[in-house]
């Protein structure tokens, strides 16, 4: 009984019978000694008591009195019967009304705890509700969408796993087996894939961090053309070992910006580093920064092979890789550089008319003042 009370419906009926109750008590105590105190005056100042005389008027007065009393009484009884019964009809209807979205949304929290990421509730009419409801509505969408993301990390990095995995164990049977003599071309093979595997495990430990806001930033002012200097120093080599020209400009004067230097030159290494990868020989890569008011622009420009409109966004996705088997690294470049620009107030969108046309890297950055 104690548990059946302590029920939001329960509470609520209680509260809507109490109103009542004391509305009807208010009335009775306020309502009979005012109407007895009117009619009084009411009757002795109509001159009935100079028509009937004083002793006559009083008698009257007093049975008049007791009668309408008596029949005030009466009809206060049969109107808190009617008030109690209407009472209790709207209170249940209310407080359904309002613990029913409530209970309903309970039971949702309960089922997404237990995975049911599906599970939506009703939008009640209650503004308040409704705000609650399409709260827990947006918390399933989220946790659904986390699980998706969780699940297609799983398929990502068993897939990025198993050729590595896969080329190790081909070589160690085979020199069991006695099928390969031990040389340093099969020694170094296995050494590549081991690297790649090392590689792969910093590139996730680097995706969760800076996609978990758990990466160290040490901000301070950066001269974004000069980073831009360096990273083209340090990449150089590899341009010229695939004969891709390579041209920068508006880097002569200094672009402030307010950052970690070290992070900003990941940025600009992976990006680089992609146009190198789907950029064929004989190509041309430009860099451009371009310093505003409010925000600067580097615009990393290649004559590679382009990008599909339908990959423009996915290409910024863990692993996704434009072509496969195109030469690189294991796809998580450009997530990293869009979560290290994030971090630092900026972003980076890539555009492209299609493949065969090239496509166009823009890193946004805010200007330091």
């Amino acid at each position: 009984m104690r548990r059946l009370l302590s029920t939001l419906r329960a509470r609520l009926v209680i509260s809507h019978l109490s109103a009542v109750f004391l509305g009807v008590l208010t009335t009775i105590l306020v309502t009979e000694p005012l109407t007895q105190r009117f009619f009084r005056d009411h009757t002795m100042g109509s001159g009935l008591d100079e028509m009937m005389g004083e002793a006559g008027m009083g008698s009257m007065m007093d049975r008049l009195q007791g009668n309408l009393a008596a029949s005030f009484r009466s009809a206060l009884l049969v109107a808190f019967a009617a008030a109690a019964v209407t009472a209790v009809i709207a209170s249940i209807v209310a407080a359904r009304r309002i613990a029913q979205p409530i209970e309903q949304m309970s039971e949702a929290t309960l089922d997404l705890a237990e995975g049911d990421y599906a599970r939506r509730v009703p939008v009640p009419d209650v503004a308040e509700l409704a705000t609650l409801a399409e709260s827990v509505n947006t918390l399933a969408r989220s946790l659904a969408e986390t699980e998706e993301r969780r699940l297609r990390l799983i398929n990502e990095v068993a897939h990025e796993l198993r050729t590595p995995l896969t080329t190790i164990e081909g070589y160690m049977e085979g020199l069991l087996d006695g099928v390969f003599e031990p040389s340093d071309q099969i020694f170094g093979a296995t050494a590549r894939e081991a690297a790649r595997l090392k590689r792969l495990a910093a590139d996730l430990s680097l995706v969760s961090r800076t996609e978990e806001n758990a990466l160290d930033l040490h901000f301070e002012p950066v001269d974004l053309a000069a980073v831009v200097d360096d990273v083209v120093g340090s990449l150089r080599p590899l341009f010229v070992a695939k004969d891709i020209s390579l041209a920068v400009e508006g880097t002569d004067d200094a672009v402030m910006v307010r950052g970690d230097r070290d992070r900003l030159a990941q940025v600009f290494t992976n990006i680089l580093g992609n146009a190198v990868s789907y950029t064929d020989p004989d190509g041309r890569v430009e860099i451009r920064v371009d310093a505003g008011p409010e925000t600067t622009a580097v615009t990393v420009t290649d004559t590679g092979r382009g990008i599909a409109p339908d990959e423009l966004e996915r290409i910024f996705e863990r692993f996704h890789r434009v072509d496969p088997n195109v030469p690189g690294g294991t796809g998580v470049g450009l997530t990293v550089a869009r979560n290290l620009v994030r971090r630092h107030g900026g972003d980076v969108v890539a555009r492209s008319e299609g493949p065969g046309t090239g496509s166009r890297f823009v890193v946004t950055l805010p200007t330091a003042r």
